[in-house]
């Protein structure tokens, strides 16, 4: 990525400010006393996916080091992407660490604490076949796959109204349940191309090497992941808050970004 690895300390602050406005104050209520249970939508590699059977990425590596900082076991519970915050809202969960996009839609339903940045990337088949050069109007009358839900949906319909708008065929926008099926739509040819996440990006030239390449630009690399607490959940919110902080000063966020290849930029501390 070509952005700042770091954002200043006021516009920290305020992304901080932002995340802490409840609807109304209530205490934390742990789903389980002593655990930080949290659920997850493990398909999204390289921040949550089972590998070996075994549930791992980014977000967990962070989850358990802020879980230990906090003196706390963390309890994860698997889901559809689709379901955490319903799960979350209905007291399942204590918070959501799911590599969640911060968006208006979601902070109208939830309380945020980020803790990374991200762009996007357009991924096509080795050797491009479509001719994409990028997020332009070459993906106008081409299959586009996308996570259901996610931010990429939004930003392929947003372009399939600009393809629109400029008297273009229209994109089929072909929605996933998680960013590895997407992948393998592009691999089969069932999609000419897919929106994701630069750090997913990454790994999936790493994972599959010879069979995708990346086209065109990073975009939108100032979206921002995070944390989700319930409405109003301050006590949570600072908890969270508190773990982040220990594991800034000792060194494991940063160790964590360069375990797992992300570029300098993403970080938020």
């Amino acid at each position: 990525m070509s952005r700042n690895a770091l954002l200043s300390r006021p516009l920290h602050a305020a992304l901080f400010a932002l995340a802490l406005l409840p609807l109304a104050s209530q205490a934390a209520e742990s789903v389980t006393p002593g655990k930080l249970t949290y659920g997850t939508a493990a398909t999204f590699m390289p921040f949550e996916f089972v590998k070996a059977g075994k549930l791992t990425g980014f977000d967990i590596d962070l989850i358990n080091a802020l879980s230990k900082e906090l003196n706390l076991t963390p309890a994860p519970m698997q889901m559809e992407f689709k379901g955490l915050i319903p799960a979350l809202q209905g007291k399942r969960l204590d918070i959501i660490n799911s590599a969640m996009y911060v968006n208006a839609e979601r902070a109208a339903q939830v309380d945020f604490v980020p803790y990374l940045k991200i762009g996007s990337r357009v991924v096509v088949r080795k050797g491009n076949p479509a001719h994409i050069t990028g997020r332009d109007l070459t993906l106008c009358g081409k299959n586009i796959a996308v996570t259901l839900g996610g931010i990429e949906e939004s930003q392929a319909r947003a372009d399939n109204q600009r393809c629109l708008d400029a008297k273009k065929p229209a994109i089929n926008v072909l929605t996933f349940p998680a960013a590895t099926d997407s992948a393998v739509a592009v691999a089969q040819g069932r999609a000419d191309a897919e929106f994701l996440s630069t750090p997913g990006t990454v790994a999936l030239l790493t994972e599959k090497p010879g069979m995708f390449e990346a086209v065109g630009a990073e975009f939108e690399a100032d979206t921002h992941i995070a944390f989700a607490v319930r409405k109003g959940d301050s006590e949570t919110h600072a908890l969270l808050e508190k773990g982040l902080q220990g594991i800034v000063k000792n060194g494991t966020y940063k160790q964590l970004i360069e375990k797992w290849n992300f570029p300098d930029s993403v970080a938020l501390f």
